[in-house]
Formats: C-alpha cells, sequence, structure tokens
C-alpha cells in the first residue's frame, strides 16, 4: 500500500471513531423496506414536483458527493443504478447532519425520504434521515480514471463490480443468460442433476487434470474435466432427460479464451441423436439471445473500435431449430486449403505451402491425417465462422465417446457448433455399444497424458444397457462472451484464475 493510501485510510480510520463517539455504529444493523434504486426512480412522476412524492428508503454506495454549506447532494449507487440524494441541514436530525459531515466517498448508507426533484430536474430523495452501513476505509478508484488497470479489475473485482456499472451490467446479464438456460431446459421436459466434481478417474474429454488427494482412504483424485461418464451412468439408470450445469476444471493454458476453472452445460436425452441436440441447442440460444439482448442479430464493438455482427437467424425459410448450415469438416478444410480428404497422410508440399500463406499459424505436421483435419480446421477454419455454423462428421478417433457414422466409421456421428470464431458446443449421437466403446478409448489420439483412462465401472454401466442417446455440451463462459461482446472469457467470470501478487 503506498503512502498516500496510508494516509486516506487513517483519515478515514479517524472519521470512523468520530462516528463510534456520537454514537454511530459506523458498520450498521438490520434494515428492512429497502427499495432497490432503479425501482424508486421509476416511482417518480413530474407531477410531484420538488418533494411530493412517497416516502422511500434506499441503500446504496457512495460516488459521489458535493457539499454546498448546508446542502449536500450525494449519488448513491447499488446493483440495480445509480440515484441522487439531497441532504438539507433543515430536514435532518442534529446527529443526521454530524453523520453527513464524516460521510466519504465509498461508504454505504440508508436514507429515507420524499421522492422528488430538485430545481434542474434531477430525481432524488430528500433525505429525512441517513444512517451508516459500511464505513470504507480505503477510498475508491480516481474519480475520472475508475478503476481502469485490467489487472487490478479482475484481482478487485468486489471493486471493480461498484466502481465500473458495466461490469455489474455483465455479471447481472450472465445471471439471466443461466435462468433462461435453466427455465428452457425445464421446459422441455429436462431435470438438473449433479454429479461428482471429484473423480478417481478423469473422462469424458481429452484434457490434462488436476490432481488432488482424499487423506482419509490415502486415494488420488482428479478435478473432473468433463460430467459425461456420470451422467451417462444415469441415462443407463432410466432417467430418459437430463442435464447439469456446474463447474469442470482442466490443468491447461489460459488465454483470452480459455479459464482453467469454467462453467459448462452438458444435457443427454435418451433416443435422441446429434441432429435433435442440434435442434436443442438452436433454438435454446435462439431464444435465449432474444430475452436476454432482445434480438437475433448481435453487434459488438471491440476495443480496436471495430464492429461486428453476429447473425443468429441462419436460413428463415427453414422451421426454427434447423436455420443454421451444417457443414461436413472436409469439406470446410478442403474449401480453405485445397486439401482434399481421403484419410492418408497429407502431402508435404501443400502444408509447406500453407505455412507459408498463414505465417503465425504454427501449423503442425502429424503423422495422423485425423489429427492433421483437425488441426487444419481448428487453426484456419474455424476462426473464420462468426456466424453459427454446425461442423459435423469429425474424425471417430478424435471423439471416442460418439457413435461411429454408419456410412463411413472413418467419422463420428457428430456436431461442433462454431459460432464467433470458437467452438461453443459439441453435440454427439452417442456410442452405447460397450465393446466399440472399448476399443474407441483403446484408439484414441491425442497426449498420452491427456487420454482418458479406461473406466471399466463406466463400460460396466454399458454393459446392463443404455438407451441410444443425444448428448451436447455448452460453455456458458464462450456463450455470455458471444451474446455479450466482451473479448475476453475473464471479463464473463467474476472471478477469475489469477497469479499470486508478490
Amino acid at each position: 500500500m503506498s503512502e498516500e493510501q496510508n494516509q486516506y485510510e487513517h483519515e478515514r480510520r479517524v472519521k470512523r471513531d468520530k462516528l463510534r463517539e456520537i454514537g454511530v455504529d459506523p458498520y450498521g444493523h438490520h434494515t428492512t423496506g429497502l427499495q432497490p434504486l432503479a425501482d424508486i426512480r421509476n416511482l417518480f412522476k413530474p407531477e410531484m414536483g420538488h418533494e411530493g412524492g412517497p416516502i422511500v428508503k434506499a441503500a446504496g454506495r457512495i460516488v459521489l458527493k458535493r457539499d454546498m454549506g448546508k446542502l449536500s447532494f450525494i449519488t448513491l449507487r447499488d446493483a440495480t443504478g445509480d440515484l441522487q440524494v439531497g441532504l438539507n441541514k433543515q430536514k435532518l436530525s442534529e446527529l443526521g447532519w454530524q453523520v453527513r459531515d464524516l460521510l466519504d466517498l465509498g461508504d454505504q448508507i440508508v436514507v429515507e425520504g420524499p421522492l422528488g426533484q430538485t430545481n434542474k430536474g434531477e430525481i432524488s430523495i430528500w433525505a429525512t434521515s441517513v444512517a451508516m452501513a459500511a464505513k470504507a476505509l480505503l477510498p475508491p478508484p480516481a474519480k475520472w480514471e475508475g478503476l481502469s488497470d485490467v489487472e487490478t479489475r479482475y484481482r478487485q473485482r468486489y471493486v471493480d463490480l461498484w466502481a465500473n456499472p458495466e461490469v455489474m451490467q455483465m455479471a447481472q446479464k450472465r445471471i439471466a443468460i443461466v435462468q433462461e438456460i435453466r427455465d428452457f431446459l425445464r421446459g422441455r421436459g429436462f431435470v438438473e442433476v449433479e454429479t461428482p466434481m471429484m473423480q478417481t478417474l478423469h473422462g469424458g474429454a481429452n484434457a490434462r487434470p488436476f490432481t488432488t488427494k482424499m487423506n482419509a482412504l490415502d486415494l488420488q483424485l482428479y478435478m473432473r474435466i468433463a460430467p459425461e461418464l456420470y451422467l451417462k451412468r444415469l441415462l443407463v439408470g432410466g432417467m430418459p432427460k437430463i442435464f447439469e450445469l456446474n463447474r469442470n476444471f482442466r490443468n491447461e493454458g489460459m488465454s483470452p479464451k480459455h479459464n482453467p476453472e469454467f462453467t459448462m452445460l452438458e444435457a443427454y436425452e435418451a433416443y435422441g441423436s446429434w441432429e435433435t441436440m442440434a435442434e436443442l441447442v438452436e433454438s435454446m440460444i435462439c431464444t435465449v439471445a432474444e430475452k436476454v439482448c432482445g434480438s437475433l442479430v448481435l453487434k459488438h464493438n471491440d476495443s480496436a473500435g471495430t464492429t461486428k455482427t453476429i447473425d443468429l437467424r441462419g436460413d428463415e425459410s427453414k422451421p426454427k431449430g434447423q436455420r443454421w448450415p451444417r457443414r461436413k469438416m472436409v469439406d470446410l478444410v478442403e474449401e480453405r486449403t485445397g486439401w482434399k480428404f481421403d484419410q492418408r497422410e497429407m502431402p508435404a508440399a501443400l502444408l509447406e505451402k500453407l505455412r507459408d500463406a498463414n505465417r503465425g499459424k504454427d501449423l503442425k505436421h502429424r503423422e495422423n491425417p485425423a489429427e492433421q483435419l483437425t488441426e487444419l480446421f481448428e487453426k484456419l477454419v474455424e476462426p473464420t465462422l462468426i456466424d453459427p455454423c454446425y461442423v459435423t462428421h469429425v474424425p471417430s478417433v478424435v471423439i471416442p465417446l460418439a457413435r461411429p457414422w454408419r456410412e463411413d466409421p472413418y467419422f463420428a456421428d457428430v456436431y461442433e457448433l462454431a459460432i464467433n470464431g470458437q467452438e461453443i458446443s459439441p453435440g454427439y449421437t452417442e456410442l452405447n455399444d460397450p465393446e466399440i466403446q472399448e476399443q474407441q478409448f483403446s484408439q484414441q489420439v491425442g497426449d498420452k497424458e491427456e487420454q482418458q483412462k479406461v473406466d471399466t465401472d463406466f463400460l460396466t454401466a454399458l454393459k446392463f444397457g443404455m438407451p441410444p442417446a443425444g448428448g451436447m455440451g455448452l460453455g456458458i463462459d464462450r456463450l455470455v462472451m458471444m451474446l455479450t461482446g466482451a473479448e475476453s472469457i475473464r471479463d464473463v467470470i467474476l472471478f477469475p484464475l489469477m497469479r499470486p501478487v508478490d
């Protein structure tokens, strides 16, 4: 803490002690009858005049304070917005006016009085009482600068939320998005379940896990990378439509699109398929966009001032839920690179040509053609898919939990939904043949430490019989980024992981 901050804190501690001396608890007490500031503002009618409105009670944090002799104006802020409060010495008790003299920016207070407006027309509460709720010992960010340092904002989200109103709006929009998702799925007959976050084996995706230890059993455990294998056990048990909306943990890199702890929705429907999941996801995202954002055409301005449009409408000549295009991965890669995929290794000359034409993409040579295909798709094609596109028929060795495509088992019966240049949702026709599933586990590709361990109990569950099913996942953080225009995943997570400060 700087010397200047120490001085500010000292001055505020002195005021706190003075509050106690005059019999005022600087940290408040239980209060009833409070109304959100936005609701109070909406109560105002022009005919109320100066202070002819109803008596209201509000609480908030002081973000602006102007003293003019026997009259002060403060701006209160809560989660719903700002509202001005007038403090008039003639209207307040002697104790109330003493409290007024000891207020600082950042303090939280409770006020009560009639609603009205100033001579300049500003809607205001004319306080007849003012009480402390919490004395702020540290000053807020500078008035004009705000809390602008990005690292500080993420570390001190508790300040960021009230110092930058748009951050609170983002948090509230995320809450609304998650609520609409739950409402949509319940309306479709899905029930919400919970599965373990600590597992003896990690599975459901190819990712490096976090490890922990249970001392009582001297047992190494993994933080889950996906809930899939447990959710499928519930299909075996007879639950026909289920979803889970909760945390996953992957011990991988951090970037504007990745956080080690993230929120994922997974849903499964007995007797469904990847097509039914595609309809579900399209209908759900469009419903959420219309209810939360008010439109299916989203316009976002980035920090460079560039405007980007994401059009969720698709082909409006088709039925709802079937309007977003569906393209095979091999076709998209061929259009972008000229490589006509035939399950053989990619010609070295073509790869070198692509490297020269796409410097900075770090295109690696993969001996496995399936891995080469997904490498080219992820680095050259996916970033160009801004409007929704279902990328279908991904090589089976990349997705061992999906059912092979009947027409060509080399590929899986899946989609990967790309929007805003990144994958936002995978969906499968789920594999329910235990013998093929065991083979798929043994043939999966990728780094050995990221490969799924063979979960023999899951294979045992499949042997009892899992109905044909469709399944999907949806990255909630990326969905919120897409719907709001956030440029970094850290902007849509209240407390992103940060390196500790020395």
